[in-house]
């Protein structure tokens, strides 16, 4: 093995791309319906970021995760769990099982576990593959931050398919003096009001931060609160039982075990008829971005 280069892989959460494209392109009333008047905006945006990251990051392999439903087991462990969030537009619900059709008809390696959140399928593949490929994880999701270390990056999109915001173990660890795995720490002290799940009240991310630099974990900060002032003492002590549940809803699970080769996630060369039945389902712009990026691979 020695002299020979690690595989990369690629790993997109899929809901983040098709959330992203779909809001893009809905803010200005622009849908793309299918001849069957569906819209397919989110479906072919999707499929225009992953392309385009697939020829920025050049990996060798890749993977697409998916959230399957919106139920999973942080709601057992907390019903306020994702509840405030809006129920989606009706013209990006049929979107969803187009979107992964889509995704499987390209050729990409797709998984998506019942109960499980995409972030969980990520961390599980990450801590897989750790040390025996690089990893790049494309996301919008701050919480992936936790799983950073030597060999994975995350690429978090900012404009556009191709501007990439990338955090290395390095940069998170200069801007925020921590180690990323404890940036699970500091959700759990501020929560998260995309999530739902509130933390300690009035405790805010640079509070947060200070605690988990000096304590290191909510574990330690909770034993030493005696040493606390205490107008933070009792801030932790009323939310106690919250900041404890904040933190088993931060933290990603790392324990799904997928036992598969790795020529499982071997990209896809866009042959076997693809274009045509792109062209079928009316998917042309996603036709245009796969002429422009990988034009030495259409047929």
């Amino acid at each position: 093995m020695t002299g020979l280069q690690k595989p990369h892989i690629v790993l997109v959460d899929g809901m983040a791309l098709l959330f992203r494209s779909f809001f893009a392109t809905s803010a200005m009333g622009h849908y793309f319906p299918n001849d069957e008047g569906v819209p397919t905006n989110g479906v072919q945006g999707f499929a225009r970021h992953a392309m385009t990251a697939a020829s920025i990051f050049n990996p060798t392999h890749m993977a697409v995760c998916w959230d399957m439903g919106a139920h999973t087991f942080r709601n057992e462990l907390f019903d306020g769990y994702k509840a405030n969030r809006p129920e989606p537009a009706p013209e990006l619900v049929p979107q969803f099982d187009m979107t992964r059709e889509l995704s499987e008809l390209i050729g990409w390696k797709n998984y998506g576990i019942p109960g499980m959140e995409a972030d969980d399928l990520i961390g599980s593949l990450v801590c897989e593959w750790e040390g025996k490929a690089d990893i790049t994880v494309v996301t919008g999701d701050k919480d992936l931050l936790q799983l950073l270390r030597p060999g994975v990056q995350i690429a978090f999109m900012k404009k556009g398919y191709n501007v990439y915001d990338i955090y290395t173990e390095d940069r998170f660890v200069e801007e925020y003096e921590i180690a990323p795995e404890r940036f699970v720490e500091v959700k759990a002290f501020t929560g998260d009001t995309s999530d739902g799940y509130p933390g300690v009240k009035g405790i805010g991310p640079k509070t947060a931060l200070k605690l988990v630099k000096e304590y290191g974990t909510v574990e330690n900060v909770i034993e030493s609160l005696a040493e606390l002032a205490p107008g933070m003492r009792k801030k932790i002590e009323a939310d106690m039982d919250m900041l404890l549940l904040s933190k088993k809803l931060a933290q990603i699970h790392c324990e799904l075990e997928f036992n598969e080769p790795l020529d499982q996630l071997s990209l896809p060369d866009f042959s076997n008829g693809l274009k045509e039945q792109l062209e079928e389902k009316g998917y042309s712009m996603v036709i245009r971005q796969m002429n422009s990026l990988f034009p030495e691979l259409i047929a």
